[in-house]
């Protein structure tokens, strides 16, 4: 396939691009940067620039393509007070790309998240079905993310062969500069390894390699209106996770009380707080996706978290 994929250059999509390269296609990567643009075509990709709120420019490349694989959100506004218009601009190219590739039969996927499915419990692909009752421009961000993810598998009633994948909140890797290597920074400033009360939150996880594995496979034979969990540790405690980075950075590992989480982990504490354990059962036998990757604790143990590069 000839397969259009936005955020190509982030880090699922820089992953996703050898993978799908790798058995066969050839992948058209959207950049808004020359920074990508040059490091799409390093790694053997074709480049279109543009940013997604050029819907002209994403309708004709979805047109053109066998395949589109969404992975872009703004996320330097998202995090900075504009959540709200971040997903309204993500749900306007979605929108565009079912305009484009309707009565198609083209795979069009897109990349959602497991946290807070169903807190306290195994969340599953069923979970997140019911519809967003909460619309219009009032409607929080999170909402409103759900609400895009609804709409695109409903694109299969429009002949599009589309699928939510449901990413884990960590997904890590060496050069991961997310959720784990905040963990790590935050611990070398306070000069502990916290965790939030007893540390019994589970948090699911998978590795940045199986994730671009399962988003290749969804490409070519997930069935219509698909949802699919990126997960393939079901629930690490958050316990775990502070031990062993107080062993890699040799500090002590202690319980934050719930109510002074804000003010040692900042805008992470809610997130810390959630117990959130997820499984991808249905997805495993769906597409016969058997992560190969190390474990969250096994990476994290492997050092590369520790080093000045990625912390």
């Amino acid at each position: 396939m000839r397969v259009f994929l936005t955020g190509a250059s982030g880090w699922i999509g820089s992953a996703v691009v050898p993978e799908l390269l790798g058995s066969g296609h050839k992948v058209l990567g959207l950049a808004r940067s020359d920074a990508a643009a040059d490091a799409l075509t390093r790694a053997g990709a074709d480049v279109l620039r543009g940013t997604l709120d050029d819907l002209d420019t994403l309708r004709d490349a979805a047109k053109a393509s066998d395949g589109v694989i969404h992975l872009a959100f703004k996320h330097d506004i998202a995090f900075s007070g504009g959540f709200e218009d971040a997903a309204d601009a993500d749900r306007r190219a979605v929108d565009t790309f079912g305009e484009a590739l309707a009565e198609t039969g083209r795979p069009f996927l897109i990349a959602s998240g497991t946290l807070g499915l169903a807190p306290g419990r195994v969340a599953t692909e069923r979970d997140g079905q019911e519809p967003v009752t909460t619309e219009g421009a009032h409607a929080p961000g999170p909402a409103r993310r759900l609400a895009t993810a609804q709409a695109t598998t409903a694109l299969a009633d429009r002949g599009v062969r589309s699928s939510v994948v449901r990413l884990a909140p960590t997904v890590h890797g060496d050069g991961d500069q997310g959720f784990l290597a905040t963990l790590v920074a935050i611990a070398r400033e306070k000069g502990v390894s916290g965790y939030v009360g007893d540390g019994a939150q589970r948090w699911p996880a998978v590795h940045r390699a199986d994730a671009a594995h399962l988003f290749h496979l969804a490409l070519e034979n997930a069935p219509a209106g698909s949802t699919l969990h990126a997960v393939a540790d079901e629930g690490v405690p958050i316990k775990a996770v502070a031990e062993v980075i107080g062993r890699h950075l040799g500090l002590p590992i202690v319980s934050v009380p719930p109510d002074e989480a804000a003010g040692h982990f900042s805008w992470m504490a809610p997130f810390l707080g959630l117990d959130t354990p997820t499984s991808a059962a249905h997805t495993r036998d769906l597409l016969n996706w058997h992560p190969t990757h190390p474990g969250l604790l096994e990476d994290l143990d492997e050092g590369h978290y520790f080093t000045p590069a990625t912390t």
